[in-house]
């Protein structure tokens, strides 16, 4: 199964959708507009129901094949939010929103899905029911969670799910997915190191909050070059170091450091939540000051399930000719949430030599458009085949 011609057909329609969405960036929960226009298109589209409001602004759309014998439900989620970023493309579709850009390429996941979605009801050659599930606040605010907890999976029976993401880097089209852990799992914390402050010409007067927190920032490096095994994947990286006085001649009486924690695995997960407590408190212990540590669990490790993602990757060998094994990926992706609840698999699309996603000059490229929805289409054609 080639790229479909239907999606030849449709690919002008499905690309002013995509820069539609584009200029009009919508941030985390907040996709009001954006989830209004795609349970718009879902209802022109004649899916059998539209449901909004999951997850908070989440839209789920149903369609039913021509037969149902096979009582095979499928999932396809889209994720549908922007990132606070200044967008710098200089397009002439480029946000219209300051500080909101889709950076990510969410706006090409949605119309690729709703492109699916149109062939899909158009068509309905299949056996069974596809769930379209498109999502908000993917970039941190953890909508997929949201959804399941609102009883998505059980509401409409959904038996597999399938997600997918474009890749700058791998040609424009192409397919890459791998078996097991593909995404990682991403916290954050937060420490407040206190002391007491005071002048800088009398060091000897006080507990130096600055020293305490440089040594914390060198010491946090150990969990990956001392603690971890080497073998696994493991990153801890301090993003944030502030301090309670902007003064040069005062030392502070408190330095706030924060940071992320990215893992592969529930050991390596554990493992740095007790050395991050462990050395912060021993620091502030050692210089007679005191740590505050706050460790926030955020997305899971996100875990491909095996027998769904060779047939993924049979699917998207039959579009392009060939699905490359990708890469660990240190960054998070809370369809995670989603495999915990069902087997299924994530796949990425490549996006050609673009920008790095999260840059303010990344731009969805709209050529991948027909091979991501044929991607979708042979999914549920080739899971649910038609009698």
């Amino acid at each position: 199964m080639p790229v479909k011609n239907r999606f030849a057909e449709l690919h002008a329609d499905i690309t002013a959708w995509r820069r539609d969405l584009h200029e009009n960036p919508e941030i985390l929960f907040e996709t009001h507009r954006t989830s209004a226009t795609v349970a718009e298109k879902l209802r022109s589209f004649g899916c059998d129901e539209v449901v909004e409001g999951i997850g908070r602004t989440g839209v789920v759309g149903v369609i039913k094949g021509k037969e149902t014998g096979s009582g095979k439900v499928i999932g396809l989620r889209a994720d549908m939010d922007a990132l606070p970023i200044h967008e710098q493309t200089g397009l002439d579709y480029a946000s219209k929103t300051d500080g909101a850009m889709h950076a990510c390429g969410h706006d090409g996941h949605t119309a690729m899905l709703l492109g699916a979605a149109q062939y899909l009801a158009e068509t309905r050659n299949f056996d069974g029911t596809v769930v379209v599930i498109f999502q908000p606040a993917e970039e941190g605010g953890g909508g997929g969670r949201e959804m399941c907890e609102d009883g998505m999976m059980e509401r409409w029976g959904i038996q597999e799910v399938y997600g997918m993401h474009n890749w700058p880097g791998m040609p424009t089209g192409s397919f890459g997915i791998r078996a097991g852990s593909f995404f990682a799992a991403t916290d954050q914390f937060d420490i407040t190191f206190e002391g007491r402050g005071g002048h800088a010409a009398k060091p000897h007067e006080t507990v130096d909050t600055t020293v305490m927190s440089a040594q914390a920032v060198l010491a946090l490096q150990t969990i990956t070059a001392r603690n971890a095994d080497p073998v696994e994947q493991i990153v801890v990286s301090v993003t944030s170091f502030e301090t309670s006085s902007k003064a040069f001649n005062v030392i502070p009486q408190k330095v706030q450091i924060k940071g992320t924690v990215r893992t592969m695995s529930a050991e390596m997960r554990e493992l740095a939540e007790k050395r991050i407590n462990e050395i912060c408190n021993g620091i502030a212990g050692t210089f007679g000051g005191s740590a505050d540590v706050t460790y926030h669990r955020g997305y899971p490790v996100m875990v491909n399930h095996e027998e769904q993602t060779e047939f993924a990757a049979d699917v998207a060998r039959s579009i392009s000719g060939q699905c490359e094994e990708a890469p660990l990926v240190m960054g998070g992706e809370d369809f995670a949430f989603m495999l915990e609840e069902r087997p299924g698999a994530y796949i990425l699309v490549g996006n050609g030599d673009t920008a790095a996603v999260h840059h303010p000059e990344y731009n969805f490229n709209d050529e991948a458009i027909p091979a991501g929805c044929s991607w979708w289409a042979g999914i549920v054609e080739q899971r649910m085949p038609a009698a």
